[in-house]
């Protein structure tokens, strides 16, 4: 498996497991019955954090758009360098950042971390262009 490959592995799991935080604050918000009920849009809200960091993770998945196409276009084409195995890992590194700054309300650390990532999604993309 390649550099590229093992990293979006990484990224999409770690994209995958972004929901279990705000998960577990509407069992402590909303009480575990309800949070199992079918009843969900009901009752009391999330908290603030939560709220932020169920906008983390759709920003993540949406980023994922870009993101995975980009990788596997490098694989079929061959195409690996330092810079395209450092993309990958700045990207991974930049939206776990990029969701807890997100949740925290850390505003210029999220459009930091956020940057950082659709920079390397075009370093892939440039890459791939062959621009790079």
């Amino acid at each position: 498996m390649t550099t590229e490959l093992y990293w979006m592995t990484l990224t999409v799991l770690m994209t995958a497991l972004f929901w279990l935080p705000y998960l577990l604050d509407r069992v402590v918000v909303r009480g575990l019955f309800t949070t199992l009920s079918s009843e969900l849009e009901t009752g009391t809200n999330h908290s603030l954090w939560a709220q932020r960091a169920i906008k983390a993770h759709q920003n993540a998945v949406e980023n994922l758009a870009i993101f995975v196409p980009a990788v596997l276009a490098l694989h079929v084409l061959n195409l690996s360098t330092p810079m395209t195995r450092s993309a990958v890992v700045v990207y991974f590194f930049a939206r776990l950042l990029h969701y807890f700054v997100y949740a925290a309300a850390i505003p210029l650390a999220r459009t930091v971390t956020f940057t950082l990532g659709w920079l390397s999604q075009i370093a892939l993309l440039g890459t791939v262009l062959r621009w790079l």
